[in-house]
């Protein structure tokens, strides 16, 4: 069988028919409806909330948080209604701003603004750019139960009705995003991300990917609660990237029956499990602390001393906020629980995300990669075997794991969820 990538200038591959094992990619709508409608209806019927107009008045201070660039959320198209619903609740123009919850991935450009919210929404709403290691823009909250500071931009105390804009898709960290994830990582502070990513690193990756009620995401919700999170507007999208579903209202209860959906999308079934799983990483493709997400799919796919194989641009890298990857490189989990136990690495959220991905291609399976914007060598250091094409790749899994290996190969990896049948 041939396979095609989502990038121009990445070969074909060709797949022995005897080697195939499956071919996952998510579901397409028949008929996809336009975003304005499906957004005025979610805004009609908001789950486990009024209307979004009745819950504004003319001195209600409003606090949109939209997520970045990383994130396929159609904003320019969905902050429309949702504008006219405040103002039809006679909240004035001036009273409404805009966060953009970067969590703790790069600023955004100017460009890249324009294009996530469109160019009249910055021309007519103030726009500001949360950045999660600046601790003049964060205040204290509260505490977690272990006593990890909460801390959340400050922007959200100032705000009377704050409103989450996402994207629901499958996560390794949250199980799914979306919902109080635009909280917390959003516009939150260095130590409490640190704290709910680490959580998720003493997890299996089948335990929480796919999952809207698992240890972290309730963790997240409380803390979303506490920070004044009290309205989402969430979007499902199909492979194409066209928006299928619309979910409005409470941010548990409308998140949840969102992930539902999501999981009717994304999930695909895989006969078992594989010993080759291929993924490209789109649409996560920024840098490799995005791209990490094919690998977490791999891991629901791959079997024990399998071989995954990672296709990606990373057009920026490694990662620019988190420069510990690089230098430390992917390494067994109990490794990472090593150097965090001796302190050699305090930035727990890149931890949890070296062994989030060392469990995956050093623990359970091998890692390969193939890559034109990251250095061979860098690909080495950090714990994958390079190659030039994806024929190469599978040549060379084809040698460490037998010519009869079954292959499976991710589309859209960064998004699609291997539902395995049978364990056997």
């Amino acid at each position: 069988m041939r396979v095609t990538f989502s990038y121009s200038d990445v070969p074909p591959l060709e797949v022995p028919d005897s080697n195939l094992l499956a071919v996952l990619v998510p579901r397409a709508a028949e008929r996809p409806r336009p975003l304005a409608d499906l957004v005025e209806e979610a805004l009609d019927q908001p789950m486990g909330a009024e209307r979004l107009e009745k819950l504004v008045s003319p001195s209600t201070q409003i606090l949109l948080l939209v997520d970045d660039i990383t994130r396929q959320t159609p904003a320019w198209g969905l902050l429309p209604g949702v504008f006219r619903r405040l103002l039809a609740g006679g909240a004035p123009r001036e009273n409404i701003r805009i966060l953009i919850a970067a969590g703790t991935h790069s600023q955004m450009t100017p460009a890249e603004l324009e294009k996530k919210l469109g160019a009249e929404t910055l021309r007519q709403y103030a726009v500001f750019l949360h950045y999660w290691k600046d601790e003049d823009y964060l205040r204290k909250i509260g505490a977690a139960a272990d006593g990890t500071p909460i801390k959340v931009n400050r922007m959200l105390g100032e705000a009377d009705l704050v409103i989450g804009i996402g994207q629901i898709v499958p996560h390794r960290v949250m199980g799914f995003t979306g919902g109080s994830s635009i909280v917390q990582p959003g516009v939150s502070g260095p130590d409490i991300t640190g704290h709910t990513h680490w959580l998720s690193a003493l997890y299996p990756g089948a335990e929480i990917i796919g999952f809207a009620d698992n240890p972290v995401r309730r963790e997240v919700e409380q803390i979303a609660q506490l920070a004044g999170l009290r309205y989402i507007v969430n979007v499902v999208m199909d492979r194409h990237e066209r928006v299928t579903h619309v979910v409005a209202g409470d941010p548990v209860k409308a998140h949840h029956q969102g992930a539902e959906h999501s999981r009717s999308i994304y999930g695909a079934p895989q006969p078992k499990f594989a010993d080759i799983v291929i993924a490209e990483s789109y649409p996560a493709d920024y840098d490799l602390w995005q791209a990490a997400k094919g690998i977490y799919a791999s891991e629901l796919g791959v079997r024990q001393g399998g071989v995954v194989i990672l296709v990606t641009p990373c057009f920026h890298g490694v990662s620019t906020e988190h420069e510990e990857v690089e230098k430390l490189g992917y390494r067994p989990v109990e490794e990472v629980n090593a150097l965090v136990a001796e302190k050699r690495i305090t930035d727990l959220i890149a931890a949890a995300h070296l062994a989030h991905v060392g469990r995956v291609i050093r623990d359970r399976a091998r890692g390969m990669m193939v890559s034109k914007h990251i250095p061979q060598e860098v690909q080495r250091h950090i714990g994958f075997e390079p190659a030039e094409t994806p024929q190469e790749a599978l040549e060379k899994a084809f040698a460490l794991v037998g010519r009869d290996a079954k292959v499976a190969v991710l589309k859209q990896g960064g998004h699609v969820l291997p539902l395995v049948q049978s364990h056997n």
